[in-house]
């Protein structure tokens, strides 16, 4: 129930404006300080993962993995992503709120 949740609050953001997709711009996002919560696919590549990784610890911001591409992307309403940004605070820790609380008992990767 709390991923179908944290993925209605993800297309909320992208009708709202609040998302950037994609490597390129989610990376952009990041860069700029725009980015509130990155989200990763489990299915992207381990170069993406490490990249995002390294690009959110240097940056400061959270990030999670969370998903796959092709349910990230159809949440967005867009083809498969690996990656994704949330640019509204109150977007990015309800949907922090979400996959945390739902990932307590098993664990995820994440980071600030």
């Amino acid at each position: 129930m709390q991923q179908n949740k944290a993925m209605s609050y993800l297309g909320l953001a992208a009708r709202a404006r609040h998302v950037e997709s994609g490597e390129f711009c989610t990376e952009r996002a990041v860069k700029r300080g725009n980015a509130k919560l990155v989200l990763v696919a489990s299915d992207a590549s381990e170069n993406t993962k490490k990249a995002v990784r390294d690009m959110c610890t240097y940056y400061h911001t959270e990030w999670l993995v969370f998903g796959e591409k092709e349910s990230l992307g159809h949440a967005i309403g867009k083809s498969a992503r690996a990656c994704l940004a949330l640019m509204d605070q109150g977007l990015a820790d309800a949907v922090k709120e979400q996959l945390i609380d739902r990932n307590q008992d098993g664990g995820s990767e994440h980071g600030k």
